[in-house]
């Protein structure tokens, strides 16, 4: 994590989801560090313990747990419980949770993963946004966050079928900013490129010439591959006052893959 002194989440509550290893860590250490009270989620209890004991050792106090999964109604509506339990109130939702479950061709991809990757990828955001959005508005204002991918922009081979529905969250992201905006309430969203993750390894494990291989065939500008801090800073950025006039964007966080105009 960049060295900072930044303070803009002083006061704030955070609901992370998936949140603890990768990306979703990532940004909940840095909310914290930003002065949030956050609480994060996942499937496995045992994660959520790990990922707080982890958080606590480095200071960042505000914090807490619970397990659930994402797609389930009543999952959802025990986090947002949790939260205001917690916390009492809510001011920013990350919804950074997403699966992957095979590659495939897009043509035998079968109804079932079909139906599963938009039941976690895209239903299960757009439902803590409806959780979410009346506690947020109760507050005066507040600030949803997406995340998406790279594979929203660019069909690739083998995860086209989680490509599209990342593309979904795009449409969705840009729905909800223009539906939420009369409570100030802003909604934007990142679009990760290749960043080192338990979900991407089948990537880039295999050690430094694999890594390059990558870099080249991807035409990464930077050089590098991506870490969940890339991500974390851009995420901290939404979510505060710093963009509070930026609505219905998705910041494309890549190294200088190119993707769209």
């Amino acid at each position: 994590m960049a060295n900072n002194q930044c303070r803009r989440f002083e006061g704030k509550v955070a609901i992370v989801t998936a949140s603890t290893k990768g990306i979703g860590l990532a940004i909940a250490e840095r909310l914290l560090a930003e002065g949030a009270s956050v609480v994060i989620g996942s499937r496995n209890q045992n994660n959520v313990d790990e990922a707080i004991e982890y958080l606590i050792k480095k200071g960042l106090t505000k914090v807490a747990g619970i397990a659930g999964h994402i797609e389930n109604t009543d999952d959802q509506q025990k986090l947002v419980g949790f939260t205001l339990q917690k916390f009492g109130k809510i001011n920013v939702l990350v919804n950074n949770h997403g699966i992957n479950l095979r590659f495939s061709h897009i043509l035998k991809v079968s109804d079932q993963i079909w139906d599963k990757l938009f039941e976690v990828n895209v239903k299960a955001g757009f439902q803590m946004t409806k959780l979410v959005a009346p506690h947020i508005a109760k507050e005066g204002a507040g600030s949803i966050v997406f995340n998406s991918s790279l594979s929203a922009y660019k069909s690739q081979p083998g995860i086209a079928a989680y490509g599209i529905t990342k593309t979904a969250l795009v449409g969705l992201t840009r729905a909800l900013a223009m539906g939420l905006a009369k409570d100030n309430i802003r909604v934007n969203g990142i679009a990760p490129g290749l960043i080192k993750t338990d979900m991407s390894r089948p990537y880039w494990e295999g050690g430094e010439e694999m890594e390059k291989g990558l870099i080249e065939s991807q035409d990464i500008a930077l050089g590098r591959l991506g870490v969940p801090e890339d991500c974390a800073g851009t995420v901290a950025y939404l979510a505060s006052e710093d963009s509070s006039y930026i609505t219905g964007e998705m910041i494309i966080i890549t190294g200088g893959v190119q993707a769209r105009l």
